[in-house]
């Protein structure tokens, strides 16, 4: 018998990933402010807030474990979740949200290389079908673009990378969130004091409402970041896999029909594509889940 999905699990997972997806809609209105001094306030407000977090948690005891590997590891993961956002910044705030969507959606797909490259895992059948209909997708916007779609292609494999490095971080979602704003952050404060500096900066001279949407960035990154890391400790994996594809396809159609984006056929081509990967990549992943339950002794709880 199917266990029962844990509702507040699933509710948890839904909002994280709906506020990731409408995310299009947030980060504009940061203007005049440009995507780099955009991404330092990101960076700044959040590890300012996780700081708050781990201390009303009394969590900081968690960090006094990391070694120097540990530590090393962090640095990686904020270095390219750093580059991750920065771009997903400069891609919204340049009218590129279609191409940013295409990324996240291939991103499973890259985590699936990586394993396959770093980890030595072996692919299933279906999982090296979705890879290759995946290539197929990207080879074909490409030649409609007339190169190939390097901003997805780099969101996927930085956001794959920074899962790859964040599993090998022996800490909890708040506690090594923290620890990333801990390497990062004096890197941003230090941006936002030399936009400020030079002149270039926006905190001042653009009133109050425009501070508020700087300090917001934040929460507005930290929220669905908690709310995921809840959601992964009471979701089963092949669930989290289903509704991740909610983010990429709030993207997808806030670019499309908010923004306006062009979408030629052969584009459109590319993106069913993709779709078909992912079907074929999620429908393998839930048959492999329940096979592995149904393999599974029934263990007694307390």
């Amino acid at each position: 018998m199917a266990a029962k999905l844990d509702g507040r699990g699933v509710a948890a997972a839904v909002a994280a990933y709906t506020m990731w997806g409408l995310f299009p809609a947030f980060w504009p209105l940061l203007a005049p402010a440009v995507p780099v001094e955009v991404l330092a306030h990101r960076i700044a407000w959040t590890a300012v807030l996780m700081a708050g977090v781990l201390s009303l948690l009394r969590g900081w005891s968690e960090l006094g474990t990391l070694r120097l590997r540990g530590w090393s590891m962090v640095t990686a993961a904020g270095l390219l979740i750093a580059v991750n956002w920065g771009l997903y910044i400069y891609a919204v705030m340049s009218g590129q949200v279609v191409e940013a969507a295409l990324g996240y959606f291939i991103s499973p797909l890259v985590s699936v290389l990586l394993g396959v490259g770093v980890l030595r895992e072996r692919l299933r059948p279906a999982q090296w079908v979705a890879v290759g209909v995946a290539a197929v997708a990207v080879v074909v916007i490409a030649l409609e673009n007339g190169r190939p779609p390097w901003l997805a292609l780099v969101l996927a494999v930085s956001f794959g990378f920074y899962g790859l490095i964040k599993s090998t971080v022996p800490l909890t979602a708040k506690a090594s969130l923290t620890a990333e704003g801990l390497v990062l952050g004096p890197l941003a404060v230090g941006a936002v004091a030399w936009f400020e500096i030079v002149g270039a900066g926006t905190m001042t001279g653009n009133g109050a409402g425009h501070l508020l949407l700087l300090f917001a960035a934040g929460p507005v990154t930290a929220l669905p970041l908690l709310l995921y890391g809840a959601a992964a400790r009471r979701v089963p994996l092949s669930t989290i896999g289903v509704l991740m594809y909610l983010n990429p396809t709030l993207q997808f159609l806030w670019g499309v029909f908010i923004g306006g984006e062009d979408m030629p056929a052969t584009r459109w081509v590319g993106f069913v594509l993709v779709w078909v990967a992912l079907a074929i990549f999620t429908g393998d992943l839930i048959r492999s889940t329940q096979t592995s339950r149904r393999a599974e002794p029934v263990l007694a709880t307390p």
